[in-house]
């Protein structure tokens, strides 16, 4: 009966020789010799090959002791060394692996290159459970948790793949990718994906919060997209704005775009028509801030099927709450809930609003504060030592300046005070939870500024409303992974990022063989990476 097996011998040399030998009858009629290692790293190397030449089911035979091979980079002790025993490295190297170039060991063998492995898994792992898979886009894949990864030009993403040892696309395939975005719709399928996931997670969509936000160019042009607008950060440059829409955790659920001088108010009302359309949703509450308040925003709202609570503006206090003023003055309870009603809108349009207002000391004091330094301010522009800007309290009469002290003690009269507007009746929620809904509007805030730190969403740099739409996309995938891995890990993406792109795995080439190297991965990295192991469960 014929058999072969692989064999190790050790020669005269102090190497160990790896050998496939073939027997008949128990005679051994051929002996292949695959090679001589020196160290353990070229010993697996050489055995693998072997094995791969053996047929299925053969083993190995032993000759002599030989060390086996140990499991980790750090615990192979002499792949780096030469036969004097010490390592050669250039002033200034680390014994580690030497940066943009391979570095040699002991009997030929190179490291040929090292992998962020640990880390790509993770993310390529989130993509698939949020069922992003579903576009079955691998260039879009790469450019999405390339940008989580560190957020740069589409251009410099084949760098960051390659620092993390993964396939780039190139950049003809990167801009097939990005036009495949807009013309397939990548956005709706995206979209769908984040409300099943959000579904999942935190159970049938019931409460969704809204905000928007500016993204600024880099350009003084502005064109029928690019315009300049209203600016939170007074801002000059062509800009457009970004409305988002989340659960109550700030996961993302839909995101669109619109021109930069598109007025707030104008923002809301498309964005929930298109998730109505999308989804067939109607039957929800919808959270926004008090920019969002007019008359006509929450007819339609109302007219679509929707519940809302969005915040009032505190200048109507005194209006809403004349009886309390009559009866108590300025006086409040610490956490005291109060509740109105309002006539908004005019003529046919004209609907009477349930308004809550809540006192706070801790806002009082911070909201004091604000009052002294506009006052500041203003007795500075009186007496001539600051220019006039847009200060408040400041009352002009033709040539001359003064403070306007009857508005600076209605302010100090509303200090505290903070209102919310809404069509859900007292008996379904109660004036406490109307406010604890709109408290979750900081989830918002929250993703926005990932999106424009983390993610880096701006300055854009694109000017064809297609790229900028496909870019816009690629930012709302990523804070949709983003998200996803700081809800499971509580850590912020940065942090995760941080810790777990160090950890990087070595292949070793030997001729024509290679061998991968794990990392070693601490304890704490373990149970991490346990935890988001549970979490696709």
């Amino acid at each position: 009966m014929a058999s072969r097996f692989v064999r190790k011998v050790r020669t005269a040399s102090g190497a160990v020789a790896v050998q496939v030998v073939s027997k008949t009858g128990g005679v051994v009629v051929g002996v292949e010799h695959v090679g001589s290692a020196h160290t353990d790293a070229e010993l697996a190397l050489l055995l693998r090959a072997a094995r791969e030449r053996l047929l299925p089911g053969q083993g190995e035979l032993e000759l002599g002791p030989v060390p086996e091979v140990l499991p980790g980079v750090d615990e192979v002790a002499d792949w780096t060394r030469p036969a004097s025993g010490r390592l050669e490295l250039e002033e200034g190297e680390s014994p580690r692996v030497r940066a943009g170039r391979p570095v040699s060991v002991a009997g030929g063998g190179k490291v040929v290159g090292t992998a962020s492995l640990t880390l790509w898994g993770v993310l390529a792992a989130a993509y698939e459970r949020l069922g992003f898979e579903v576009l079955g886009d691998e260039a879009f894949r790469s450019l999405v948790l390339a940008r989580v990864v560190e957020p740069t030009s589409k251009a410099d993403t084949a760098r960051v793949l390659a620092d993390i040892g993964v396939p780039a696309p190139s950049l003809r395939t990167i801009f097939r990718a990005l036009g495949r975005t807009i013309g397939r719709d990548y956005r709706d399928r995206l979209a769908r994906a984040c409300l099943a996931h959000s579904a999942r997670t935190s159970g049938p969509a019931a409460l969704v919060l809204y905000d928007c936000t500016t993204l600024y160019f880099e350009t003084d042009t502005e064109d029928d997209l690019r315009k300049v607008g209203m600016s939170k950060e007074r801002r000059v440059d062509p800009q457009v704005q970004v409305g988002l829409l989340v659960d109550p955790s700030g996961f993302p659920l839909e995101v669109h775009l619109f021109e930069g001088n598109t007025a707030e108010t104008k923002t809301l009302i498309p964005v929930l028509e298109a998730f109505q359309a999308r989804h067939g949703v109607t039957d929800m509450v919808v959270v926004a801030d008090a920019g969002m308040l007019s008359a006509g925003n929450l007819n339609a709202l109302e007219d679509a099927g929707f519940s809302f609570i969005v915040g009032s503006r505190i200048s109507k206090a005194p209006y809403d709450l004349a009886a309390h003023f009559e009866r108590h003055g300025d006086y409040f309870a610490d956490g005291q809930i109060l509740e109105s009603s309002r006539v908004m809108g005019t003529g046919t349009a004209a609907r009477t609003r349930r308004v809550v207002y809540q006192y706070s000391f801790k806002r009082y004091k911070r909201d004091n504060r604000s009052i002294n330094a506009m006052v500041e301010r203003a007795e500075k522009v009186a007496a001539g030592t600051r220019p006039v800007k847009k200060d408040r309290f400041v009352r002009i009469n033709g040539a001359d300046k003064d403070v306007n002290w009857a508005l600076v003690e209605r302010a100090r009269q509303l200090a505290g005070l903070k209102g919310y507007v809404s069509n859900i009746a007292p008996d379904v929620m109660s004036g406490a939870q109307v406010i604890s809904a709109y408290h979750d509007l900081w989830h918002v805030e929250k993703s926005f500024r990932m999106a424009k730190s983390d993610l880096r969403a701006r300055p854009m740099f694109h000017h064809q409303k297609d790229s900028i739409e496909a870019h816009l996309t690629i930012v709302f995938a990523a804070l949709a992974v983003s998200r996803y891995l700081q809800d499971v890990t509580g850590l912020s993406i940065k942090k995760l990022i941080n810790t777990l792109r160090p950890i990087r795995s070595a292949t070793i080439a030997l001729g024509d063989h290679r061998l991968t190297l794990e990392p070693e991965i601490p304890p704490e990295v373990k149970e991490l990476l346990d935890t988001i192991a549970k979490s696709g469960h």
